[in-house]
């Protein structure tokens, strides 16, 4: 892409479908991007996004500082209110000290003992999807594999019956609708329709926790509200919301991606194939930084300031575009090749700083045993289509379908 014919739009469809050769030519050409529509800063270099997702001076919660119209914002209409409230109340959206709080009360509760016991449950899983696999010769990797692993997995950690999986799996992608870049209201509306049902549905659940509670992370979040009222309702039923969004949601792209980008680059599954255990843990690093599940994330600037030549006012949004910092050949040897072997790998998929993933040592784990039993169970899958369908979104970037056959 030549620079004479690059325009930046961050909501044609051509970027947000396919992004990698767009995010080159920012790199080169304007790697710190002011896109003046916005008064946003759209930066592109390892360096830089990982700068700002550090650095205390950018933060979420500007509200605090500025008021709506000073920012230019209008009012939420009332159709949106309900899924603006919960992403108000979302840990990922707080600062210090809420940030702080709310982070060390849901480590308590996500312990590695919890995640370590889903193990045998994530194997399982995946033997008998790839069981079902090999006895049909052809299916939808995402309808079989991609989707129903990670959202038994984060319904039993947090200890959602599974016979609700079904509603909460149509509420979850509503929600993750209004992740994107759109300007689409119906987009927000169906969104607040869904905060508005999954409310209704934890408040029920969170109140039989309280009177028989078990061990999982919705009975430790509901003992913690009871035994110090240290989370309040509404930060515990937005808890609850943001751990189930966000803990399939992206697994089911890692899976989704890593899968075709393996497809695509036979000498890569040859070489797992040969070696699944010992490569599981480099090629699950390897996925999130090739063609990672989330694309990018923001903060906002707390304050007037400087960051690497870029001049910044408080209240302006800093978007950090992870998907193109991962690909940084600053940062990166070969970063447009996929090498499940790569070790020096410091990608920016689980975020950086005090907002680092909280749920990242159990999508590593769904994933290096989703992964490895893939590669050493199915080494001669292949494609069923040349060019899969993707879902029509950008932040969480994903695939529709992966029709693949035996």
């Amino acid at each position: 892409m030549q620079a004479e014919s690059f325009e930046f739009n961050p909501l044609s469809p051509e970027f947000q479908a396919n992004p990698y050769d767009y995010y080159q030519a920012i790199r080169q050409f304007m790697p710190q991007l002011h896109y003046a529509e916005w008064n946003t800063w759209f930066l592109t270099r390892h360096n830089d996004c990982s700068a700002v997702l550090k650095d205390q001076r950018f933060g979420h919660e500007i509200l605090k500082i500025a008021t709506r119209e000073e920012l230019g914002w209008g009012d939420v209409p009332e159709d949106q209110r309900a899924v603006s409230a919960v992403f108000q109340s979302w840990m990922l959206n707080r600062d210090p000290p809420d940030h702080t709080r709310l982070r060390s009360l849901v480590h308590k509760a996500f312990t590695p003992r919890i995640v370590e016991r889903l193990r045998d449950k994530a194997q399982s899983l995946t033997d008998a999807a790839i069981n079902q696999l090999l006895d049909e010769r052809e299916a939808d990797l995402i309808e079989l594999l991609a989707m129903p692993i990670p959202v038994t997995i984060i319904a039993e950690l947090l200890g959602v019956p599974s016979n609700d999986q079904d509603a909460f799996r149509g509420w979850s992608r509503a929600l993750a609708g209004s992740f994107e870049m759109t300007q689409e209201p119906e987009v927000y509306r169906q969104a607040s329709r869904a905060a508005d049902e999954f409310n209704a549905y934890f408040r029920e659940l969170i109140a039989e926790k309280q009177r028989h509670p078990r061990e999982d992370l919705l009975s430790a979040l509901a003992a913690v509200d009871a035994e110090g009222d240290r989370l309040s309702e509404e930060e515990t039923l937005a808890m609850c919301i943001l751990l189930l969004v966000a803990g399939h949601e992206t697994t089911v792209n890692l899976i989704g991606n890593g899968t075709l980008a393996l497809l695509r680059n036979p000498d890569q599954f040859a070489l797992f194939a040969a070696h699944p255990a010992g490569l599981a843990k480099t090629a699950v690093e390897e996925f999130i930084r090739y063609d990672g599940p989330v694309q990018l994330t923001s903060r906002f600037a707390l304050e007037d300031g400087e960051l690497n030549g870029m001049n910044f006012h408080k209240g302006q949004e800093i978007i950090t575009i992870i998907g193109a910092a991962n690909r940084d050949p600053e940062k990166f040897e070969n970063p447009e090749s996929l090498d499940i072997t790569r070790t020096d790998n410091p990608h920016l998929g689980f975020g950086a700083g005090i907002h680092y993933c909280l749920g990242s040592p159990l999508a590593r784990l769904e994933g290096q045993i989703v992964f490895a039993t893939l590669a050493e169970r199915v080494p001669n899958l292949q494609l069923a289509v040349s060019d899969p369908a993707r879902r029509k979104t950008y932040v969480l970037r994903g695939l529709a379908e992966l029709p693949v056959r035996v």
